[in-house]
């Protein structure tokens, strides 16, 4: 069973009697707020289309059962995964969780000799990173960064590495199972990200031992920010981050 069927039956006795209140696309992140206040979070996908119209359900969203968006996880469209892991955000968000306080890559633990792999490019993390001595990979799309390798490259290193960092855009972008499986050796295997779901039940089984997410604190600053473009560096101070081992 892959990852978004995992945290659609996380989800689903959760669910009931919710309604999706608003869902709003932004360019960098997607919010939805629930019939009960809850809000959730997650990334937003680069929409490649020839249309204008990038979701056929639009304007019919609102007032649509939790139940239903959150099932959208299932779908080929990446923007429908974005709304759907933003109500799962939003109906785990008041589960009460056990939290281990610090930064999120501090609590790997990096020593001298570990194999590290980030997939995804975590600006502000990569000096602490680069700091412990390790060798360091980072696959990413973009061949400018620095330190990346190509995606056929990264298998083979998640295969080998000790410690691996995988961005939570990849559960909105399809590519998280087979990331997920390639890793074969690692001790420590970190989801990191304000879209990561913090449900540490939905990874049982996996070689995933870190969930670093966040929660909504301020629900106007947060769909005022999404709405007029902002990403993590806005959001971040209304904002709540946490993170849970699996």
């Amino acid at each position: 069973m892959g990852i978004h069927q995992k945290l659609i039956d996380c989800a689903m006795p959760w669910a009931d009697g919710q309604t999706v209140k608003e869902l709003r696309f932004g360019l960098g992140y997607s919010c939805v707020e629930l019939s009960d206040g809850r809000m959730g979070l997650a990334w937003t996908p680069d929409q490649k289309t020839c249309s204008c119209t990038h979701l056929e359900a639009a304007g019919q969203i609102a007032g649509q059962s939790a139940e239903k968006i959150l099932g959208w996880l299932n779908c080929d469209n990446p923007l429908e995964r974005t709304a759907g892991l933003a109500v799962f955000n939003a109906l785990n968000s008041r589960k009460e969780r056990l939290f281990t306080e610090g930064e999120a890559t501090s609590l790997l633990k990096i020593q001298p000799g570990d194999h590290v792999v980030m997939i995804g490019y975590f600006a502000p993390v990569v000096p602490s990173i680069k700091a412990t001595g390790c060798r360091f990979e980072v696959v990413e799309l973009d061949p400018d960064k620095p330190d990346v390798i190509t995606p056929v490259m990264g298998f083979r290193a998640l295969e080998e590495c000790d410690i691996a960092i995988i961005t939570a855009t990849s559960i909105i972008n399809g590519t998280f199972d087979s990331l997920a499986a390639a890793l074969k050796r690692n001790r420590a295997a970190l989801i990191l990200g304000p879209s990561t779901p913090m449900c540490p039940e939905a990874f049982a089984g996996t070689r995933i031992t870190q969930l670093s997410g966040s929660y909504v604190k301020d629900h106007d600053k947060v769909k005022m920010i999404v709405s007029e473009g902002g990403g993590t560096r806005l959001l971040k101070k209304h904002l709540r981050f946490a993170n849970t081992m699996v």
